[in-house]
């Protein structure tokens, strides 16, 4: 598996991802989070679609230490999606060990994320990954963090 840039060659197969009906509540669709990153420079959006060999099956986004706002300087986990059909084969938490290695390379000691609470939200998920609350809640999310060990 693999996190690979998105170009105008793979732009329309990244965006037709999808998840389940009963998780669009918590993630926003691939095509919405790419107008998010253009409409928002200053949050320093990076994002890559999650390749299982020569298909996609995800896409990830960032805000990758924002000069301004409540992350500045931070890395927060911005999406996760991983679509319908790849679900439960442990893509998302292959991705998401992707995205924590790149984030502690760039010597960070966390990595932030949120959620919002409700029937079928992602905390089980990032909680067996090693998220704790923070205490923190974010335009209604909960904010999580995963600390990296020293050294």
């Amino acid at each position: 598996m693999q996190l690979r840039e998105i170009t105008d060659d793979n732009r329309d197969a990244v965006r037709a991802l999808r998840v389940r009906r009963n998780q669009k509540q918590f993630v926003a669709s691939v095509s919405k989070s790419l107008k998010e990153a253009a409409k928002t420079p200053e949050a320093n959006p990076w994002y890559r679609a999650v390749y299982r060999g020569d298909e996609p099956v995800g896409f990830v986004m960032l805000a990758w230490k924002p000069p301004t706002g409540p992350f500045r300087g931070r890395h927060f986990l911005w999406r996760l999606l991983v679509d319908k059909r790849y679900q439960r084969r442990g893509i998302g938490r292959e991705a998401l060990a992707q995205v924590a290695a790149l984030v502690r390379a760039d010597g960070a000691t966390e990595l932030l994320t949120s959620y919002e609470p409700g029937d079928g939200e992602p905390w089980p998920f990032y909680r067996k990954f090693g998220f704790e609350p923070t205490g923190d809640v974010d335009d209604g999310e909960i904010v999580l963090r995963l600390t990296f060990p020293a050294g």
